[in-house]
C-alpha cells in the first residue's frame, strides 16, 4: 500500500489511541510487524504545544519511518498551522482526526463531530493539504449517527481535497465502540475511491483480518484495541495473509519477555513515576488471558514503586512457568 512516497508493507497500521500509542508502544508494534504506527492525537491548539504531554507526544527519537502524527481540531487555519508545526518536528505523514467519539473532543466540534458539517470537512482537508508537502491522511467513522451515515460523501470530499489515504472505522460516532462493526459502508466507500483505504473495527484475529479485507475491498487494515496487550497481532496477521496458516499464540515466556521490555521502555520514556502509572493498563492487557490475572491485577495496581512493579510482573510469569 502506497501513501505518497511511502510503501506501507505490510499494509497493517496501528491506530492512534490517546494514552496508548506513545513512542514505546509504537516502536514495539513496528518491530513486531506493523507497517505503520500513528501517534496519539495531538491538539491543534498552539497554547497546548508546550505542555509536557504534547512534548512527549511529538517525541519520535529512534522511530522507524515514516512518522505519522495525528492532529485534531475544528478550525482550518489552526489545523494547517498544527500540520506545519508537526512536520517541522519530524512528522512525515499528517493524519487528520475525524473519528474520535470521545465527548470532550466532540464537545468542541472536533473528532467525529466534524462529520456533521461536510463543508467544514472540505475546508479542513484542503487547508491541511495545502499547508504541508508531506502526505495527509484522514480517519473517519461511517457517520455521526446511524441515521446520518454519510461516510461515502465524506470520502469523496476527502479524495477531492487531496487526502492521500483514508481510514474508516465501521461504526458511527453514536455507536462509540458498541455493537458490531459494519463493513457495508466501508465497501461502498471503496467503490468511490482511488486512494488507499484502510478498514478499521473489530479486526482481532488473522482470520477476521482476511474476512474484513474480502468484505470491504480495503487496501489495508487499521488495528487499535486488539493490539492492546497483543502487539504481536500484526506479525500474526501478516503471516496468515501471506502463508495461510495461523501462528500459535506466544508462550507465557515470550509474553513475559515482551512485557518486561515494554516496561523498561516506559520507565525510560516517562521516568519511573509516570512510567509506572502508564504501565498499569498495559500490564492488565498483557496478563488478562493468563490464570490468576484478576488477583494479580488488584495487587500490582496498588504498587507505587517501579522496581517493585517490574519484579511483580517477573514473579507472575515465573510462577506460571513451573
Amino acid at each position: 500500500m502506497q501513501i505518497g512516497p511511502y510503501s506501507i508493507d505490510p499494509p497493517l497500521v496501528l491506530a492512534p489511541m490517546a494514552g496508548v500509542t506513545d513512542r514505546p508502544f509504537r516502536q514495539l508494534c513496528r518491530r513486531l510487524g506493523a507497517g505503520l504506527a500513528v501517534s496519539e492525537m495531538t491538539s491543534s491548539n498552539a497554547a497546548l504545544w508546550d505542555t509536557d504531554k504534547s512534548r512527549l507526544r511529538r517525541d519520535h527519537a529512534g522511530e522507524s519511518g515514516p512518522i505519522s502524527v495525528q492532529i485534531a481540531g475544528y478550525d482550518p487555519e489552526q489545523m494547517a498551522e498544527a500540520a506545519r508545526f508537526n512536520v517541522a518536528h519530524g512528522a512525515q505523514i499528517i493524519d487528520i482526526n475525524m473519528g474520535c467519539p470521545a465527548k470532550k473532543v466532540c464537545r468542541v466540534d472536533a473528532g467525529s463531530a466534524l462529520l456533521r458539517d461536510e463543508a467544514l470537512v472540505a475546508r479542513i482537508c484542503r487547508a491541511v493539504v495545502a499547508a504541508v508537502e508531506v502526505p495527509v491522511t484522514l480517519k473517519i467513522r461511517t457517520g455521526y449517527t446511524q441515521a446520518q451515515r454519510n461516510g461515502v460523501r465524506i470520502a469523496q470530499i476527502a479524495q477531492d481535497s487531496g487526502i492521500a489515504a483514508l481510514a474508516v472505522h465501521g461504526r458511527s460516532r453514536e455507536q462509540q465502540y458498541q455493537g458490531q462493526a459494519e463493513y457495508d459502508t466501508i465497501a461502498a466507500i471503496r467503490q468511490v475511491l482511488t486512494i488507499p483505504l484502510l478498514a478499521n473495527g473489530d479486526v482481532d484475529s488473522p482470520q477476521k483480518a482476511r474476512e474484513v479485507l474480502a468484505r470491504t475491498g480495503a487496501d489495508g487494515l487499521m488495528i487499535g484495541r486488539a493490539a492492546q496487550g497483543r502487539p504481536w497481532i500484526f506479525g500474526h496477521i501478516s503471516h496468515y495473509l501471506k502463508n495461510g496458516d495461523v501462528l500459535p499464540e506466544p508462550s507465557a515466556e515470550r509474553v513475559r519477555a515482551l512485557l518486561l521490555e515494554h516496561l523498561r521502555a516506559l520507565y525510560a520514556f516517562y521516568g519511573e513515576g509516570r512510567g509506572l502509572r502508564v504501565a498499569r493498563k498495559h500490564i492488565q492487557w498483557y496478563c488478562q488471558d493468563h490464570p490468576g490475572s484478576e488477583a494479580f491485577w488488584q495487587t500490582v495496581n496498588r504498587l507505587t514503586d517501579a522496581p517493585a512493579q517490574y519484579a511483580a510482573v517477573e514473579r507472575f510469569f515465573d510462577e506460571r512457568a513451573h
